[in-house]
């Protein structure tokens, strides 16, 4: 008699699944983005979440690269590779950590203080570290299915950008170039990760890797915002 518990999910069933996850453990509904997003951050917070989460920012093209790196079809690899470039950019000046820049000018925090990263936290750098080293160690479903993540990313980067303009005006809405890419962006890559993941989990033990690593990104971007809002202001 087949084991139930063994029977792969309907692409239905994997597809909820996958979603229930994030809809329960995505940062969107961590204290910290909550606050943000009803306006009760303080300048110092804010520009301390902007200092901190960039440290991640810039950490994206590298985790992208590392999956890259296990790819075996030239058209997969071209189609990964976008996503380096929308960080990166095609051409200097562009791109999302240049735009990423761009915001904590707007914010009132110098280039240099962002690309030093003296005031990142040691619970933020371990959060990061953790995240690239999945990528870097764990099999091709389980870095690619960790990004499904940006499922969530456009509902929450409109929430966010509508915050910014009714909470934050001192803030230039030129600085929200970023948020506003990322919902295009995120859509695009949350679906393109998401068909991949389909496809290649074909297993109840395969499905469950990718639910349990999505579930670990989930835990990535909350311990960055717990680093966050227990931290020292960054003035």
């Amino acid at each position: 008699m087949t084991d139930p518990g063994s029977t792969p999910w309907t692409p239905g069933e994997f597809t909820e699944r996958l979603r229930a996850v994030s809809a329960e453990r995505y940062h969107d509904r961590h204290p910290f983005n909550v606050r943000m997003h009803e306006g009760a951050l303080t300048r110092e917070e804010l520009r301390r979440w902007i200092v901190n989460r960039f440290h991640y920012q810039r950490h994206i093209p590298v985790k992208d690269a590392l999956i890259l790196a296990k790819f075996d079809e030239p058209s997969l690899r071209r189609g990964w590779v976008r996503r380096i470039q929308d960080h990166d950019g095609e051409k200097e000046g562009d791109g999302g950590i240049d735009r990423w820049l761009r915001l904590g000018e707007a914010a009132g925090i110098e280039r240099g203080e962002l690309l030093d990263a003296s005031r990142v936290l040691p619970g933020v750098r371990l959060a990061v570290d953790g995240y690239v080293n999945f990528c870097r160690l764990r099999p091709l479903l389980d870095a690619v299915a960790a990004s499904l993540t940006e499922l969530s990313a456009p509902d929450l980067m409109r929430t966010r950008i509508d915050a910014f303009e009714r909470h934050y005006p001192w803030i230039d809405t030129e600085g929200l170039a970023y948020f506003r890419t990322r919902v295009e962006q995120g859509s695009r890559d949350g679906q393109e990760a998401l068909g991949l993941v389909l496809e290649w989990a074909r297993t109840r033990e395969e499905q469950g890797r990718a639910v349990a690593a999505l579930g670990f990104k989930c835990d990535v971007l909350w311990t960055l915002l717990d680093a966050v809002d227990r931290g020292p202001v960054c003035g």
